[in-house]
């Protein structure tokens, strides 16, 4: 479950250069903002090193804001060009961000969605074959379930009018008013991934047979993939309370951010078939010396200082955006394991992070969370900045 740390206090785009390298201060929010599983996340949790490994230390630097105003956005999925698509969880609309000016246009909004809590219009995702199919892929919650659905976007049709019918792929997983999960994203094996919550019934996360607490795994029609645990069921593994993060590192690997409960928040190294925990553990110590037969977390954190919504994979380190911690994680990566101890950036300075996505040549989009109801808005929330790491 999300936290509120601040009380809501409840905008054309804008291109401001701002410059600044943090390591974890405190600035003022608000002064800057085949099918197969191989090599899709089915590795050995054993120290597999990389080729290149990322220095202990790492950097970050805001270059620019490219764009403000935007209204509790949640998933992001960036285009062939590099255009970046922005889900409204709370209006259920999807827009386009152009990456070179912050152009808005309005594709539509998503039928169906029944925002309340922490659910709505939550991630999207764009077809591995867009080039020729033009799919765009939403996870949202509508009156009775959490869905998955895809639309045909059509740049050419009239703005506001470019999103074809939704065709439901998958349905039935279940909904709350917290812990609803909702990052979906394309795999290197082109299959769709999806995190899910358990949605406050912990017990779900344990039940093989419900999609809910689980990272799910099905091919871009919604059916199970060949090569997944149990050949008829698109659960990929389980014991999950609340995924919001993916990503897959520069070997295939798949990550995924976990919220806890009250001790721990978790990075995990995600494995097919494997048992993650919850409810009956959370964090580490709960593995093979404990006799459980559960994966331990990489790494883990406090709730106050993380609360992890998006991650991203970029120079050779995984970056996760914290919601009631207020700052973006690095964790630097040799293979499997840290290199060193996570290090913290921008602290304080944009507020709630909830979404961290990888743009190429060592850069990151990282979109502010302020406008969801429990952050504290300022004047240009929400707002989406380029980051150069290193």
């Amino acid at each position: 479950m999300e936290r509120r740390t601040h009380t809501a206090v409840l905008a054309a785009a804008s291109l401001l250069l701002a410059a600044g390298c943090s390591s974890g201060g405190a600035a003022p929010h608000g002064g800057g903002t085949s099918s197969a599983p191989a090599k899709s996340g089915a590795v050995s949790s054993g120290a597999t090193p990389s080729s290149a490994v990322p220095p202990a230390k790492g950097s970050v630097k805001v270059t620019a804001t490219l764009v403000t105003g935007l209204k509790s956005p949640w998933g992001v999925a960036v285009l062939p060009g590099g255009d970046l698509l922005v889900g409204s969880r709370d209006t259920g609309k999807i827009v386009r961000v152009s990456a070179k000016n912050g152009k808005i246009t309005e594709l539509g909004s998503v039928p169906g969605v029944d925002p309340g809590g922490e659910g709505g219009l939550l991630g999207i995702a764009v077809s591995p074959s867009f080039g020729a199919d033009h799919q765009v892929y939403a996870y949202f919650t509508t009156a009775s379930d959490n869905r998955i659905a895809r639309m045909v976007y059509d740049e050419k049709r009239p703005p506001g009018n470019q999103l074809g019918a939704p065709d439901t792929i998958f349905k039935g997983i279940p909904k709350g008013e917290i812990h609803n999960g909702g990052r979906i994203a394309f795999g290197p094996d082109k299959m769709l991934y999806a995190g899910t919550g358990e949605t406050g019934d912990s017990g779900l996360a344990q039940d093989k047979k419900s999609p809910a607490g689980k990272i799910l795994r099905m091919t871009p029609d919604g059916e199970p993939v060949h090569g997944n645990p149990e050949a008829d069921s698109v659960v990929y593994d389980y014991g999950h309370r609340n995924v919001e993060g993916l990503a897959w590192d520069a070997d295939n690997r798949l990550w995924a951010s976990e919220f806890g409960q009250d001790t721990w928040d978790e990075l995990n190294l995600i494995e097919p078939g494997r048992n993650y925990g919850w409810p009956e553990a959370e964090g580490k110590a709960k593995g093979a010396a404990a006799g459980s037969g559960f994966v331990d977390p990489v790494e883990e954190w406090r709730p106050a200082v993380a609360s992890p919504s998006g991650i991203a994979y970029a120079k050779g380190s995984i970056w996760m955006a914290s919601l009631r911690g207020e700052r973006l994680w690095r964790i630097p990566l040799n293979g499997t394991r840290p290199v060193a101890a996570p290090q913290a950036f921008l602290q304080g300075t944009y507020g709630r992070l909830r979404t961290v996505v990888a743009a190429g040549d060592g850069t990151l989009w990282l979109v502010t969370s302020n406008t969801d109801g429990r952050g504290t808005p300022h004047k240009g929330d929400d707002r989406i900045l380029r980051l150069k790491v290193g």
